[in-house]
């Protein structure tokens, strides 16, 4: 159902632009409605058919103001199985991402408006679809635009702001990393066998815990405005690199280093007199 009374996304009187709620929705190659209506409800597999075509818009009741924007992305990966818990190492396929601005939030003129969408290419084997509120590449690649891809044995709950997700799929991947074979036993030196009565006693040994069931990553429908990339620090001036030149105009003491300099020329030579004066 359409989220009314949204929380409300503004500028401040800062200039800065706040968080605002997303709505999504499936489409078809019609252009018709798949399932559930406009919704900001998140959740992990919330689709249970693959995704095709997504529309987002920013929900009714907000205000946002011009310059405000808000990226939404939507990432296919491959993956290791047909769940969260067995997805394993997920490889992106696809992005594709769009900005919603004031021009996007919902109104009472929506019947006659088009929203924009947002799609993907389909997996045709294990895979997952991400719906998020950024316009980051959770592919594994360092840089800027890149961050962590998705990884459930080490906890990687990418994308950031997740929206929404869908898994699942019917088959293995073709680039799946086979399973390792198991290794071959190596012979072993007999143990020598211990004497009787001399057998230590065993040592209590605590059994490991056991694993608990995966948590899905958490969503959320409410995004972070697109930041602004920080200023470039400037470089140095000549003025705050190159050491001062010594004074010469006329607030520079020349008399006094004149005055100095003749001082020290009449003392040596007096200790030349004196010297001379003596030998003879």
């Amino acid at each position: 159902m359409p989220v009314v009374g949204a929380g409300v996304a503004n500028a401040t009187p800062g200039g800065t632009c706040q968080s605002a709620t997303v709505q999504y929705r499936l489409v078809g190659a019609d252009g018709g409605v798949v399932g559930e209506d406009w919704t900001s409800q998140g959740g992990f597999r919330s689709w249970d058919t693959v995704p095709g075509p997504v529309e987002v818009r920013l929900a009714p009741g907000q205000k946002v103001a011009d310059g405000c924007k808000y990226p939404v992305s939507l990432a296919e990966y491959t993956t290791e199985g047909p769940n969260w818990a067995t997805s394993g190492r997920q490889t992106m396929v696809d992005k594709a991402t769009v900005y919603l601005t004031a021009a996007d939030v919902a109104g009472d003129d929506d019947g006659k408006r088009t929203w924009q969408k947002l799609a993907v290419k389909l997996p045709d084997c294990y895979g997952q679809i991400d719906l998020y509120g950024d316009d980051v590449a959770y592919d594994g690649k360092t840089g800027e635009g890149h961050g962590p891809a998705p990884y459930q044995p080490d906890g990687v709950n990418t994308p950031y702001h997740l929206i929404a997700a869908w898994n699942g799929g019917e088959k293995e991947c073709a680039d799946s990393p086979p399973e390792s074979p198991s290794p071959t036993p190596t012979p072993s030196e007999p143990t020598p066998s211990t004497p009787a009565g001399s057998t230590p006693p065993a040592e209590e040994t605590t059994p490991p815990p056991t694993p608990k069931p995966s948590a899905t990553p958490p969503t959320t429908p409410d995004v972070p405005p697109l930041s602004s990339k920080p200023p470039v620090t400037p470089e140095p001036s000549s003025s705050d690199s190159t050491p001062p030149l010594a004074e010469t105009g006329a607030g520079a003491p020349v008399g006094l280093i004149a005055g100095g300099a003749a001082v020290v020329i009449a003392l040596g030579a007096g200790a030349v007199f004196a010297a001379r004066s003596r030998r003879s």
